[in-house]
This record gives structure tokens, C-alpha cells and sequence, in this order.
């Protein structure tokens, strides 16, 4: 007698929830996707103002073979779906003394920019420091982003020896600005490598100087761009469900997962009706999970310990004119880095003199903007929301933002914005149910939060399991779609 397929239900269609649904699927399991927005992505999204696109959230795409070896596992030529391009000069940035460089995939070009700036032993230290960041990402890549911190079995797999002989190198004490102050005699370099904690939603004074390998996913394995702009990973992700048998159910708010006698046995809808399954897996903010959708289950002590991650201000703006200096990832800092932190996590939720982030993808995808125009993604982090008065905020911001980009760009930016909108914390956490509106969870500010992060595989819930930016590994792209592999991989060990 034919063994019947197990049925799945995934909670949420961000990139992980998508991900893990095409690798279940392809485990031949029964796989239902339910969404409580009418599109799928989660942050991953995109918005149109006029004749003006932006992709909404995620703007960095580094490791683009996590994406092409889930076609790879359906047994399609990803070329054929999915298309996408290296930047040679992905990053702009400038600094607070008017000081700039740009990025570039080849070293001999990018040290020559950066010897314009900086003594010989500074640019020395910069390449120097990457390759300590190539060598503990490749240390602990195996055991910490791609494989499971709470099974036995990764610890004692031939991964771990590796990790060990380098101990030493691996930035396990002190904090990354610390580190990179003792590196670096110049402010500006300090502040380059210390940017990479917000990848994670992190604070740099206080993350520790194990997160420096962060910068080796854009100068190790380059910095890239969907050729339709990055919403594109979204529907490519969608499609290949789809086309592996994903059944997907929009509009469908889930208010709790059931459990019984210990067991996840499937969910129930704001509506009261419920949906019955063999297997859970909940790609929703875990603080909202334990929250709202297993509140009988407390949340994990640890989590106590954990610092929420930052959020974001955001604003989409149309505007009319183009600006060659500006590349596709543009970063102007703040003059106070410590200052900006501090009021982030530990002052009133933002500073007055943010460092601005703005991504430009019409400078990859034309037709995301008029011919004279560009589509300003601009962001800067500020605190998960507490009931600070965001509206107030949000104005503060805005003026900041327009004052000191006029100044540096020596153009009225107000007059140019033809279209606009934002997302502050209260908008992130209505549309993402992210607790706060904090982007990835839980931020990385102690040595231990990465074995604190909540498991792949619940330990209290059988047939319960969990993947997205807010459990293991981590936020972001590549770690989501890692958090995908790891849960469907436990998945196939311990249910089928």
C-alpha cells in the first residue's frame, strides 16, 4: 500500500516560508502555504508611486547560488527563471568630512580608491581584514549559518575541527568596534567595517568581533542585482513553488497553531475555522509565534537576555533628476557613530544625525523610473517601536534627510520628490506581524546570541518547526534561505 504524502502547513511566505515550501515539497510532502497579506515576499515586496517602482524592503543580494540550487534541486536550469548580475561598483560612500569612495569587485581598481583616502598601512589593514573576515566566515560558516546549533550531530561533525584550530582568529571576545579600532588609526575605516552590525539589526559597540566576518559576502563572493530589480527573487521563489505543487492561500490570517497532547496538529483562523496537518512550520516573527500564536508555550528564557533589533524609518521617493555620483547602494554617514547607537538602543529610539542609506535601483532596472528620474529607497535604523510618537519622528527624519542631502548633493532634493511614502516601526510590524517592527528579530549585541536564537525544530512542540530572519541563523537573504535548507532538512531526519 502506497505510503500517503505528509501534509504541511507553512505559516508566512517570506523568502524563507517560500523556500522551505519549494524543499518540502520536493520531498514529496503536501505543502499549503497560508498568508495573511494578499501578496507573497514578506518584506521582500514591491511598490508603485506614479510611474515610479521600488522594491520595498531587502535591498542587498549577495550569495546568489542559495537561490539557483533550489532550481538545482527541482532539477530546472535556473538560467532559464531567473537572471541576475554582478555590480562592479555596488557601494558610494561618503563621510561626515566630505571624504568619499566607492566600491569595486576588482581589487587593484578599489585599492587605488582607496589609496586616494587613506595612508598605504590603512589600505593595507582594509584588504588584511577582509581576508580575516574570508577566514571566519569559512571557519564557522558550516557549523553556525548552514547547519543546526541545537542537534548533537553538528558537533560532532568533521566541520567543527576546522572551526577549532582556528579559534583564536575568530573574534570571539571583545566587540566588533573594538577590534576594528584597534585595526584602524582612521575614524572613517572604523566606521566602514562597523556598518556591517546593522546587516543584522546589530549594534557595533556592543556585537561581538565574530561579526566582522559579515563584509565578506559582498568583497569575497561580490554584490549582485536581479536583472528586474529585487523583488524579482520573490516571484521567482513563488513560481517554482508553485510549479513543485505549493498551494498558496492569501488574505488568510492565522490566529493560532494548535496543539494537542504536545503536539502541532495544525492552525485556526481569525474566522475560527481551522486547518488540520501533519506538520507546522512557522516562518513568523518568533516573538509574534510565541506572542500570539502558541501563547501557551513561554517563550524561550534566553530570549529575556536578547536585545530586540533595530527598525527602520523608510521613505520612497520619486525624484525628478538623475545624479551620476550616486551608484545602486549609497551611504552617507553620521558624524558620531557611537552617538547614533547609543539613541538607538539605549537613548530616545533615532538620532538627530543619522547615517542615511539610499538605494537606487533604476540605476540597474530603467524602467523603474521616468527617463529624468531616479527611485529613492532611503532608509535609516531607528529603534523597534515602544510607543514613541512616530509621526513626530518621522518629520524630524525627513527634515534631516533633505537638509544634509541638499548640502552634500548641492541640490534642493525637496523640490525633485514627485512621488512619496514610508514605512516606520508601527507600518513594519502591521505588515510583517514583526514584533516592534524590529527587522531581524533579535539583535547579535551579545557573544552568545547566536546559540540563544530560538531552534529550527521546536523542543517543547513536536511536529512544530520554525525558519525565517527572526530564528536560526539569522536575518537577511542568504541566512533566511540557510534557515530554509536547515528546517527542511530536520524535517526529512526526524518526519519522514
Amino acid at each position: 500500500m502506497e505510503k500517503q504524502a505528509k501534509q504541511v502547513i507553512v505559516i508566512g511566505s517570506g523568502v524563507a516560508g517560500l523556500a522551505v515550501a519549494i524543499r518540502l515539497a520536493l520531498q514529496g510532502k503536501q505543502v499549503k502555504v497560508y498568508e495573511k497579506n494578499a501578496y507573497p515576499g514578506g518584506k521582500l515586496t514591491q511598490i508603485k508611486l506614479g510611474a515610479y517602482t521600488f522594491d520595498a524592503g531587502p535591498s542587498l543580494f549577495t550569495l546568489p547560488h542559495l537561490v539557483l540550487e533550489l532550481y538545482q534541486a527541482a532539477g530546472l536550469d535556473a538560467t532559464a527563471y531567473f537572471e541576475y548580475e554582478e555590480i562592479e561598483e555596488a557601494f558610494y560612500y561618503h563621510f561626515s568630512d566630505n571624504s568619499s569612495f566607492y566600491t569595486h569587485k576588482d581589487e587593484t581598481r578599489f585599492r587605488e580608491q582607496l589609496s586616494k583616502l587613506f595612508a598605504p598601512r590603512e589600505v593595507d589593514q582594509f584588504f588584511q581584514h577582509l581576508q580575516r573576515a574570508k577566514l571566519r566566515y569559512e571557519a564557522t560558516a558550516p557549523l553556525f549559518l548552514e547547519s543546526s546549533l541545537h542537534e548533537l550531530s553538528t558537533y560532532l561533525s568533521k566541520n567543527v575541527l576546522p572551526a577549532i584550530t582556528k579559534l583564536p582568529k575568530l573574534g570571539l571576545l571583545g566587540s566588533m568596534h573594538g577590534e576594528n579600532k584597534s585595526i584602524f588609526t582612521d575614524q572613517r575605516l572604523q566606521q566602514y567595517f562597523d556598518r556591517f552590525a546593522t546587516y543584522n539589526g546589530s549594534n557595533p559597540y556592543e556585537a561581538p568581533a565574530l561579526l566582522n566576518l559579515i563584509p565578506h559576502l559582498e568583497h569575497g563572493y561580490g554584490t549582485f542585482f536581479p536583472k528586474k530589480g529585487m523583488h524579482q527573487i520573490t516571484q521567482a521563489l513563488f513560481a517554482l513553488a508553485q510549479k513543485c505543487g505549493v498551494e498558496f492561500y492569501f488574505n488568510s490570517s492565522v490566529e493560532r497553531i494548535l496543539i494537542s497532547s504536545g503536539k502541532a496538529i495544525g492552525i485556526r483562523f481569525a474566522d475560527g475555522t481551522e486547518q488540520l496537518s501533519d506538520l507546522v512550520v512557522c516562518n513568523a516573527d518568533i516573538r509574534f509565534a510565541y506572542k500570539n500564536l502558541i501563547p501557551e508555550i513561554p517563550a524561550p528564557k534566553a530570549f529575556e537576555r536578547l536585545a530586540s533589533s533595530s527598525s527602520a524609518m523608510i521613505f520612497y521617493w520619486g525624484v525628478k533628476g538623475i545624479f551620476p555620483s550616486l551608484r545602486l547602494h549609497n551611504v552617507f554617514f553620521s558624524e558620531n557613530y557611537q552617538a547614533e547607537f547609543d539613541a538607538i538602543f539605549n537613548g530616545k529610539g533615532y538620532s538627530d544625525d543619522p547615517t542615511i542609506y539610499i538605494n537606487i535601483g533604476s540605476k540597474c532596472v530603467a524602467a523603474d523610473a521616468p527617463a529624468e528620474g531616479e527611485n529613492w529607497f532611503i532608509m535609516v535604523n531607528v529603534a523597534a517601536d515602544k510607543g514613541q510618537d512616530w509621526d513626530s519622528i518621522r518629520a524630524a527624519l525627513r527634515a534631516s534627510i533633505l537638509e544634509k542631502m541638499s548640502r552634500i548633493l548641492q541640490r534642493d532634493i525637496s523640490s525633485l520628490i514627485e512621488e512619496e511614502d514610508y514605512l516606520d516601526p508601527r507600518r513594519i510590524e502591521t505588515r510583517t506581524a514583526s514584533i516592534g517592527g524590529g527587522l531581524y528579530g533579535h539583535a547579535s549585541n551579545e557573544r552568545m546570541a547566536a546559540f540563544w536564537r530560538q531552534a529550527n525544530k521546536s523542543s517543547r512542540v513536536k511536529n512544530l518547526y520554525f525558519c525565517g530572519g527572526s530564528v536560526h541563523p539569522g536575518g537577511g537573504i542568504p541566512l533566511c534561505l540557510n534557515s530554509a535548507k536547515i528546517t527542511s532538512e530536520l524535517i526529512a531526519k526526524y518526519e519522514n
